[in-house]
C-alpha cells in the first residue's frame, strides 16, 4: 500500500541541502507554514515553491535529529489556542532566505479560533528523511517560542525532584551550615 501521508524535499530543497553539505555549511530552517490546499487532500510536489493555500507561517519550536532514526529530522511549530480557524491539510518547511525546503500533507485537522466556543494549542510536527542531518541547523528567535505543556510539566517534575533532593540532604546533613559557628561552641567560650 502506497502512503498517503508523507514529507519529500523541493527541488529547491535537494539542492540547498546538497550544497550546504557539499561546501561544509548549514541549511538554516527556520519557519514552518500551514494551509488548507483549498479545500483538497494534496500530493506533496517537489517541484513546489510554496503552499498551495497557505494559512500560517510562523518560526519553528524545534528542530532535532531523531533519536530513533538519525537520517530524519524532526521539525516542529506550536500554534497556539487564540490562534485559528482554518483546516491544516498541508506542511511547508523554510530556510532563513524564505525557501520553501520541503513540503508534506498531513490528516486534514480543523484548528478552531476562541471564539468559535473552542480552542486548543496545536502541533505540528513534520518528519523528514535526509542524507544529511549535520549540513541542518534550527535559527530562531527565542523571544517567540513556546513550550508545551508535557514540556513544561516533564521540566517541572525535573527540577522539583532535584530541589527536594538538595533539601533532603540538608536536614539530614549534621552541619549544613559550616561557615556559620555553632551556638553549642559559642556558649562553651563564653561560659
Amino acid at each position: 500500500m502506497t502512503a498517503k501521508y508523507f514529507a519529500i524535499l523541493t527541488n529547491q530543497g535537494a539542492a540547498r541541502l546538497a550544497n550546504a553539505a557539499a561546501l561544509g555549511t548549514k541549511l538554516n530552517l527556520t519557519q514552518m507554514a500551514v494551509g488548507d490546499a483549498n479545500g483538497t487532500l494534496p500530493t506533496p510536489d517537489p517541484a513546489q515553491t510554496k503552499l498551495i493555500n497557505q494559512k500560517r507561517i510562523a518560526p519553528l519550536n524545534l528542530l532535532t535529529v531523531d533519536p530513533a532514526n538519525t537520517s530524519q529530522i524532526i521539525a516542529e511549530q506550536i500554534i497556539p489556542e487564540n490562534e485559528g480557524g482554518f483546516w491544516i491539510r498541508e506542511i511547508g518547511l523554510y530556510d532563513d532566505d524564505g525557501i520553501l525546503i520541503a513540503v508534506a500533507n498531513c490528516p486534514e485537522t480543523y484548528k478552531p479560533q476562541l471564539q468559535e466556543g473552542s480552542g486548543r494549542t496545536q502541533t505540528i510536527r513534520m518528519i523528514l528523511i535526509v542524507s544529511s542531518t549535520s549540513a541542518i541547523t534550527l535559527k530562531i528567535d527565542p523571544a517567540v517560542v513556546l513550550a508545551t505543556r508535557q514540556y513544561v510539566d516533564d521540566k517541572i517534575i525535573e527540577v522539583k525532584g532535584y530541589a527536594d533532593d538538595l533539601m533532603k540532604k540538608h536536614v539530614e546533613a549534621a552541619n549544613p551550615h559550616k561557615q556559620y559557628p555553632l551556638i553549642a561552641n559559642a556558649l562553651k567560650r563564653n561560659g
